[in-house]
């Protein structure tokens, strides 16, 4: 029975700067600087694990236009592992490493295929005959609007047909509207599997055929949480399979602690101790916002250790050292913000929307071009840490609410 494996993984953003994490420990900052590195280190091992025939990359493998020397090198050492391992490499360029950005260039081992600025297909032929043609284009520029989903045409003698498309969904709105499509459209080309990029979050669209989004292998910051990977997948006779392998090696985590049942400043410590080590469980590096919810019962004592900043203090100190570090980014309690999200949310759509709004907010350049327009205020004036972003947002959120309830 004639079959492919294939290992498909998009957004690598290589040597991505990790902006505004500098205030952290500097070994944990280089960890986070290398992870991009690592976790596309891990997918290479997966690949020759699992024995896969060709490796697939949909698209941003480096972070800019102007990819760095060091990023190209990383990434050709991982591409002759696999050429000394017998695997193809099949590649897309996209939005953020387009082909109009100016870098030296270093040339790549013959097992890697790239796609140029105009849909094309590449042919891969296994030993044992069986035919896979590959579809695809890179990025000739940073902005694509067209339906360039238009362009892809299945032609060809082939036992399997995969398309790569680095684009975005009709209906996402997370990220740029670059290279738009619709499930539809994919699904009319009578492909056998849609190897997608661009949206950092794992998703499949479709099963029949696969389209997939394998999300990026590797969390950036707060909004990047949870597992992050690449896909292993199979083409044969009966149909297609796939499944999710986690490959990052630092995680971004969200957790809710219940300090009901806790009452004093040893019994929070020891919650807050037991909740992080059952995360550092993972194997990886963890980097953690904590909230702590049923905080009625804790005496007055252990609710100033937590709004102080002593008690995060103190187990981020325990963390300054450790190989798979639980870093604690932010400890705080979830009903001691004033008015409850949840509740405010539940009074209707508008707020509901606002909050969205709020969580989404990238707007620092704009909402500060007066302040540091000013000359003396800019001698003074350096970046704003993206903690201090957040808790800045924080307040102004809770200044908002209670400004728009005080008018209800």
């Amino acid at each position: 029975m004639k079959k492919v494996t294939f290992l498909h993984c998009a957004d690598l953003h290589l040597d991505s700067p990790m902006t505004g994490l500098k205030h952290l420990p500097e070994r944990i900052f280089k960890r986070l600087q290398e992870s991009t590195f690592n976790s596309f280190t891990n997918i290479v091992n997966i690949a020759i694990k699992a024995e896969a025939d060709i490796m697939i990359i949909a698209g941003d493998i480096f972070d800019g236009e102007d990819r760095s020397l060091r990023a190209q090198a990383r990434f050709r050492k991982e591409m002759e592992r696999l050429n000394d391992q017998g695997i193809p490499v099949y590649v897309i360029h996209g939005n953020h490493d387009h082909l109009g950005g100016k870098w030296p260039k270093l040339e790549l081992p013959e097992n890697v295929h790239v796609f140029a600025s105009e849909v094309e297909m590449k042919q891969y032929v296994k030993e044992d005959g069986t035919i896979v043609n590959l579809y695809g284009f890179s990025y000739p520029k940073r902005h694509l609007t067209e339906r360039w989903i238009n362009q892809y045409q299945k032609f060809g003698e082939a036992d399997f047909h995969i398309g790569l498309l680095h684009g975005n969904s009709d209906g996402a709105s997370e990220h740029g509207n670059y290279a738009p499509f619709s499930l539809t459209e994919l699904q009319d080309k009578q492909f056998d599997y849609w190897a997608l990029g661009h949206i950092h979050k794992r998703k499949v669209l479709s099963n029949d055929p696969p389209a997939i989004y394998p999300g990026n292998p590797q969390g950036r910051n707060r909004k990047e949480t949870g597992s992050k990977g690449a896909y292993l997948g199979e083409l044969s006779e009966g149909g297609a399979q796939y499944e999710f392998i986690e490959a990052n090696d630092v995680k971004w985590l969200e957790l809710r602690i219940d300090a009901a049942s806790s009452k004093s400043s040893s019994e929070l410590y020891d919650l807050c101790i037991q909740s992080m080590d059952k995360v550092r469980s993972e194997g990886v590096g963890i980097v953690l916002t904590m909230e702590i919810s049923g905080s009625g019962n804790l005496s007055k004592e252990a609710v100033e250790l937590v709004e102080s900043g002593e008690l995060m203090d103190t187990l981020q100190e325990e963390e300054k050292n450790k190989e798979n570090f639980v870093w604690l980014r932010r400890l705080s309690f979830s009903d001691s913000a004033g008015i409850s999200r949840t509740q405010l949310a539940a009074q209707g759509e508008f707020y509901e929307e606002l909050c969205s709004k709020i969580d989404s907010f990238n707007g620092w350049d704009e909402a500060l071009q007066p302040l540091y327009g000013h000359s003396l205020a800019r001698r003074h004036l350096g970046e704003i840490p993206s903690e201090q972003q957040e808790e800045i947002l924080r307040e102004a959120e809770q200044i908002l609410f209670a400004l728009l309830l005080e008018k209800e």
